[in-house]
């Protein structure tokens, strides 16, 4: 796997998504995750599957189908799409890094049983975990050796992200479509399980980095120190992904809170504006797809209002002044543009907005004061006190988010990590200042050194 963690809390942190999948949508039946093995063999192996019962209160786990995809897995040579061959909905997400959705079974040109038996399969969505290669390696150009499609290209090589895992979900006939609102629920939990997995191979390495540390500090002290001050420089890491998790719930809570007030469309109604008039400028193609690909992006993340509308300005209205200025003629598209950015910044303010706040009466009043002061916050630092209140909140079940229980766990584990990364840079300070010294006595206690092997 790209990620190295331990097997069996893989399979935990795969059974809590696949259980909080199956229990926040009602029209669903299975869930499973594949593992994506580290490229360019990118071996694809089922971990774990689980199945909902009729009453929808139990989960049964375990792999009982024959499969490819069971252990040992299937490499991307046997996978991928080639000529001859059966497409499978497999290799659309690992090549494309995009989720696949079958909403049509008779007509789903991916199904491996439909193009060799002439059988329908069933409705399921799959979407690929995506992690940024700046947060996994450390670099946006790892040196790596990349996957390669049957006509010799290689993938992922210009794309940010690598894929670690792919998550399906088996649906009631009828009840999937592609862009549907479950399928935006899976790609926010697909985000949560990449967080998650991103943060036990942090809290990994930083063991394996204190043992190393504690049975040879001397001799291998300067290779250590930059190994170890590398992990601590990930701390911002942690806060990045601290925030991501906030603005999931950020997202969570919006949604709530403006459903039936007439403005939950807002933004997707200014952002159609937005792409329906760059569509019809004569632009450069790849231009025209960045700017959108940037109006879409903000379907897909949750800011602090002033935070929003900064990332408006820098990242949709800047782009916008650029095409304008080459249409300065187009006074009617540019006041198009101009009134789309405006609702998109409306559509920002809406969720602090104190009179629908005040209208919403679906939790008691103290809670709702407690909550709306934490989630407007917009911290610019690793705030302990902040994350502690958020998990004391969180834990009331008055609040009736949708999947508050999973966000509750990834942050204090996150929490858990930032401590245990603020004790491991006192620890390699500590280290540090011994052997500039000259001082053999240490303060770090030495584990087992043959535990490493």
């Amino acid at each position: 796997m790209a990620i190295r963690i331990d097997s069996e809390i893989l399979e935990s942190a795969c059974k809590d998504i696949i259980e909080t999948i199956l229990f926040a949508l009602p029209d669903s039946m299975k869930g499973t995750v594949y593992r994506i093995g580290s490229p360019p063999a990118s071996v694809v192996r089922r971990v774990t599957s689980g199945v909902i019962s009729g009453d929808r209160l139990e989960i049964s786990w375990g792999l009982p189908e024959v499969s490819d995809y069971n252990p040992p897995g299937k490499p991307w040579l046997s996978y991928r799409d080639e000529p001859g061959r059966p497409l499978e909905a497999m290799a659309w997400c690992v090549e494309k890094q995009r989720s696949w959705t079958a909403g049509d079974p008779q007509n789903d040109m991916r199904s491996v049983r439909l193009q060799v038996e002439g059988r329908e399969s069933d409705f399921h969505h799959m979407e690929p975990v995506l992690i940024r290669k700046m947060d996994l390696y450390g670099t946006e150009t790892p040196d790596i050796e990349y996957p390669k499609t049957f006509y010799n290209e290689v993938i992922w090589q210009d794309s940010p992200y690598v894929v670690v895992a792919v998550i399906k979900i088996h649906f009631k006939p009828y009840t999937i479509k592609m862009a549907g609102p479950q399928t935006k629920v899976i790609k926010k939990l697909s985000r949560a399980l990449g967080t998650e997995l991103l943060s036990y191979q942090l809290k990994q390495e930083s063991m394996e980095a204190m043992q190393r540390l504690s049975c040879d500090r001397l001799a291998s002290c300067n290779i250590l120190a930059d190994a170890l001050r590398n992990a601590v420089a990930k701390t911002g890491l942690i806060f990045s992904l601290i925030k991501l998790e906030l603005g999931f719930l950020r997202g969570q809570w919006e949604q709530a809170l403006l459903k039936g007030t007439g403005k939950e469309g807002m933004r997707r109604e200014a952002i159609d504006t937005l792409n329906e008039v760059i569509m019809q400028m004569e632009e450069d193609t790849d231009k025209r797809e960045k700017l959108i690909a940037m109006h879409n992006r903000l379907l897909e993340i949750s800011l602090p209002t002033e935070k929003g509308e900064q990332w408006v300005d820098r990242h949709i209205l800047k782009g916008w002044d650029e095409v304008l200025s080459r249409h300065s003629d187009d006074i009617h598209s540019k006041e198009k543009v101009l009134e789309g950015v405006e609702r998109l910044k409306q559509s920002l303010r809406a969720g602090a907005d104190p009179a629908t706040i005040a209208a919403y009466t679906e939790i008691p009043d103290q809670l709702k004061m407690q909550w709306v002061e934490l989630i407007t916050r917009q911290p610019d630092s690793l705030d302990m006190e902040l994350l502690d209140r958020f998990i004391d909140v969180l834990a009331d079940r008055n609040l009736a988010l949708p999947c508050q229980v999973k966000a509750r766990k990834s942050l204090k584990h996150l929490k858990a990590l930032a401590e245990s990364m603020c004790q491991l840079e006192s620890n390699t300070n500590t280290v540090l200042r011994e052997v500039l010294n000259g001082n053999g006595k240490g303060a770090v206690s030495a584990p087992q050194c043959n535990a490493l092997g």
